[in-house]
This record gives C-alpha cells, structure tokens and sequence, in this order.
C-alpha cells in the first residue's frame, strides 16, 4: 500500500483500535471514515471544539476523546511531514527500502508484536507530534499496509 490517504486512514484506524477488538473497528469502519470526513487531514486539522463534540456524541465511532482529538493532531502532523519528506508513504516505505519485509515464521508463537524497527517508526512519529502510534500500534500498521508479511510459511498467502 503506497497511497497516501489510505496510508494515514489505516493509520487513524489503528490508533483507534488500541485496547479493542479488532472487530469493533471493522464493524465501525465505514461509519468512522463518514464522521472523520473521509479523513482528510486538511478537513480535519481545521477541526473545532464543536466538532469534537459532535463526533463524541455519534454512537456510531469509537467516542474516546483521547482518540478523537488524536486524529485531528495526527492529521496536522501528518501535513507537516510531508512538507518534510514530500509524502507519507516515502517517509514510511524508506525504512524497509520500499519492499516489504517477508519472514519466515512457522508457528503464530513466533509471530512478534513489536520490532527494533516499529521501536524506531514509533518514536520518530511521536518526536513528530503523532498520537496513538505506540510500537504495538506501528507493528499492527506495518502488517495491515503490507510493509511486513507475516503470513507463516505454510499460509497460502506467505510471499504475497
């Protein structure tokens, strides 16, 4: 996955999901990117308190202030590094030198929640402003992008 938008969408989502199933996310998806304005970081860095509000009283998004305003100061952030690196998806991609990291596990033991390298993308996210990118949160990103497979070796989908 290399385009922007669905780079930072998948971004927010995950930070969303951050102590939920899954599942709650997905069932919520399609409802959360409606409320968020498609998360269009130019829409949402000009966010307000009213805003805010509106999104926390919608039954139909995750209604955790600290995630909510999250989004919104990730997508300012977000703005900011690409004026830095030009995009999102050339900051993310040039720590695993724009392939994905393919391993090799045999058994969903083996299988890690965090990396030296998710350790590395979260703190230099978080020394950027970014919110709810802690290295659990990264590693999950890193998967659901593509940017490491870690499908086990006897999965159809290893290599892909």
């Amino acid at each position: 996955m290399f385009d922007d938008a669905t780079l930072f969408a998948m971004l927010q989502l995950e930070g969303m999901q951050a102590g939920l199933s899954w599942s709650t996310v997905l069932a919520r998806r399609q409802t959360i990117c409606a409320a968020f304005d498609g998360f269009d970081p130019v829409k949402i860095e000009q966010y307000d308190e009213k805003k805010v509000e509106s999104l926390l009283q919608d039954p139909g998004i995750i209604r955790n202030r600290l995630k909510v305003l999250a989004v919104i100061n990730n997508a300012r952030a977000y703005r900011q590094l690409c004026r830095e690196k030009g995009s999102l998806s050339a900051y993310l991609w040039a720590y695993v030198d724009g392939k994905p990291i393919v391993n090799a596990w045999q058994r969903m033991e083996e299988v890690p929640a965090s990396t030296p390298l998710s350790d590395a993308i979260s703190k230099d996210l978080k020394k950027r402003g970014f919110k709810f990118v802690g290295t659990t949160i990264i590693y999950a990103f890193m998967q659901a992008v593509g940017m490491v497979n870690d499908h086990l070796t006897s999965c159809a989908f290893y290599g892909h």
